[in-house]
């Protein structure tokens, strides 16, 4: 197979490049701060989908700082992309839109709120946008004055195409006590229900009542409600970490528990063609794809399955959502595709573009000819490509990261060491371009601990590779992706084990010859963060210097952080009880630091609280150990800001300096 590659006068589409930034608050060489501006920009596509038709696009973008911007293509008459709105807002985020027919987009907006003055939230709203740039309408339902409670949860799209209701989406509603039914004829039961919606008009019905434990529906191509997700809560209203799964049968209304030994099961997608609800089962310890008939015999059908790696993404096409592949990440990511057309499509458009990239799918017309393409690697942060699958066609589009266009990158290497217990750990090694014997070195610990990392792009990775460090990201014991024994207890229950692994790697890197010893840093963020600092505690000599981005540091605070939240029992037993409260604290072992500490945080970072950052530069002050403690005020924990991530990643490249050398 092979693609015609057609160029189209895109002119103003790719105009979005670095914004001029303030002077960071850590001044370098002019080399190093123009890295940093450019690695930590954010990216020029946020977000990117194609019209029913296949003939227009709308993408988001951003200015670098707090503004996303929305811009909408005819590929057929004007290719001009034109501003169709805009969100400036510090607290809140345009994150996607999608096309409910060729004129009107859905678009997700994220934000947070604080409440009672002190405990941060996120909240969601959807809009309703028309390519004519009028102004946008809230499709999240406004609540009486009656209803007691915050809204949180603004609604999901479930299906934007409802069979035979034209103009019309289906969305998750949260019904707060006292809020009227759709109908109007009476007050609802609090809950998450769905309503339909016509978004030319924003006019509503509710469809399906409002389950209190519901937290989850899934509609099949048809614009059906064929699944619902129900969290179970205990008596004080906390989450317990349980989960029920429900079906319907075709053409009916009654909710039907799955059969018993599909308690695991976590269904996904459905297909109303073979009427089949696909979901994730754990085979052997590691999570397998299976199909289940929505029919009540409880037959269950082995889709894809490996013995060593979990099968972590249902790849889906177009607006209706049809299931054609599955991937996992074995060194590189891996996808097996149902249908064949595509598979061959995937092969050959691989083979076509430079560098042999990763193919994604990302969107389709409604005929399913028309197809949205992003192709990317290692040292290729994305391009996005137009595919017309009756003349092969592939005409490129827009780059995701704008700045780095051009610039040459340092590939990636799948690699394995030996832990001290002789366990082999997987792990990605970056090499800086031209490194020749020994060179200054970071090992990397990704965050979660339920996460790993992936061979792809990383603008932290490339940014150090790009400063001449080698780069080792560990999947320590504990990561996710490698099956039930690899996660074993989890990365705090069993920190010993995975910060063993994280040492282990640092020492790899010295044995191989990779790294001088004396010019050894480890940086990481989230529990990446922990990890880079619990490493101190173990092993005080190995790292010569210590970075932590929003990190936990104090098991006890962790589980205190959540007590406000209905995720308090969950966190409480993910983090557990016992000694290693305190032997995994590295809050508690200040006095044991040798190599100096920089460290980050957001004030409204919700998934690891501010004073964690804050406990941590306290006690290696009182201990009289070297600290340096940055903090963005009104920031999340993933610090999505230009300047933010610029002055960071500068920071940090001058706290690497001053005690690693030139």
């Amino acid at each position: 197979m092979y693609f015609k590659a057609v160029s189209r006068a895109f002119g103003a589409l790719s105009v979005l490049t670095l914004s001029a930034i303030a002077a960071p608050v850590f001044a370098q060489d002019s080399e190093a701060e123009e890295l940093a501006a450019r690695f930590g920009a954010r990216p020029s596509v946020l977000d990117i989908s194609l019209s029913p038709s296949g003939n227009k696009i709308a993408y988001i973008s951003s200015d670098n700082a707090t503004t996303e911007l929305l811009y909408v293509v005819d590929l057929t008459s004007n290719p001009e992309p034109q501003l169709i709105t805009s969100l400036d807002d510090a607290n809140a985020e345009l994150t996607s839109c999608n096309w409910a027919n060729d004129v009107w987009l859905v678009c997700n907006v994220l934000g947070m709120s604080v409440v009672d003055g002190q405990t941060p939230i996120y909240i969601s709203r959807l809009l309703s946008v028309a390519t004519d740039g009028s102004k946008p309408n809230l499709l999240t339902s406004r609540d009486s004055t009656r209803a007691r409670g915050i809204q949180q949860n603004g609604g999901r799209v479930l299906a934007l195409d409802v069979e035979g209701e034209e103009n019309r989406i289906l969305v998750t509603r949260q019904f707060l006590e006292g809020t009227a039914l759709g109908t109007r004829l009476g007050n609802a039961d609090p809950g998450l229900g769905v309503e339909m919606i016509d978004v030319t008009k924003n006019r509503r019905r509710t469809v399906e009542k409002p389950d209190e434990e519901a937290s989850r529906y899934v509609a099949d191509e048809n614009g059906e409600i064929r699944v619902k997700v129900r969290s179970l809560m205990d008596t004080r209203g906390q989450l317990a970490g349980e989960y029920r799964y429900f079906y319907r049968k075709p053409d009916s209304d009654k909710w039907e528990p799955f059969a018993e030994d599909l308690s695991s099961f976590r269904p996904v997608n459905v297909s109303a063609k073979d009427n089949i609800a696909y979901g994730y089962m754990r085979k052997d310890g590691v999570w397998a794809l299976y199909g289940v008939p929505l029919d009540g015999t409880g037959e269950v059908k082995e889709v894809a399955a490996r013995g060593d790696v979990d099968a972590d993404g249902l790849l889906t096409i177009g607006r209706k959502q049809r299931a054609v592949g599955v991937s996992w990440a074995t060194e590189k990511r891996q996808v097996e595709y149902f249908d064949s057309d595509l598979a061959k499509l995937a092969r050959g458009l691989q083979n076509a573009l430079p560098g042999k990239p990763l193919i994604s799918i990302i969107d389709a017309s409604a005929d399913e000819n028309t197809l949205l393409i992003v192709a990317s690697s290692d040292v290729d942060p994305g391009m996005t490509y137009l595919l017309e699958r009756d003349t092969k066609a592939l005409s490129p589009l827009l780059p995701l990261r704008d700045p780095l266009v051009e610039r040459q990158m340092a590939p990636m290497k799948p690699i394995n060491f030996s832990a001290a217990d002789g366990t082999e750990i997987p792990g990605y090694l970056t090499l800086p371009l031209g490194a020749d014997g020994p060179v200054p070195a970071i090992v990397l610990p990704h965050g979660g601990p339920g996460s790993r990392d992936y061979w792809g792009f990383d603008w932290m990775v490339q940014f150090f590779a790009a400063r001449g460090y080698a780069v080792l990201q560990p999947n320590f014991r504990g990561s996710a992706g490698y099956g039930e024994a690899w996660f074993g207890r989890n990365g705090f229950k069993a920190w010993d084990v995975a910060i063993g692994d994280v040492n282990d790697a640092g020492r790899w890197l010295v044995k191989e010859g990779i790294a001088n010893p004396d010019r050894m840093g480890i940086v990481g963020w989230s529990y990446g963060g922990y990890a880079a600092l619990q490493s101190q505690v173990v092993d005080p000599d190995l790292y010569k210097s210590v970075v932590a981005i929003a990190p936990v540091t104090d098991l006890r605070l962790t589980i205190e952080e959540a007590r406000d939240y209905t995720n308090f029992q969950v966190t409480r037993e993910f983090i557990g009880e016992g000694p290693h409260l305190k032997e995994g604290s590295p809050a508690n072992f200040a006095e044991r630091f040798k190599a100096p500490v920089l460290l980050f945080h957001g004030t409204l970072d919700m998934n690891v609280g501010y004073l964690q950052s804050r406990r941590m530069e306290d006690r290696l002050q009182d201990a009289g150990h070297p600290v340096k403690y940055v903090e963005y005020e009104g920031f999340d924990h993933f610090l999505d800001h230009g300047q933010v991530r610029g002055n960071m990643l500068l920071a940090i490249d001058n706290f690497l300096t001053e005690h690693l050398g030139e």
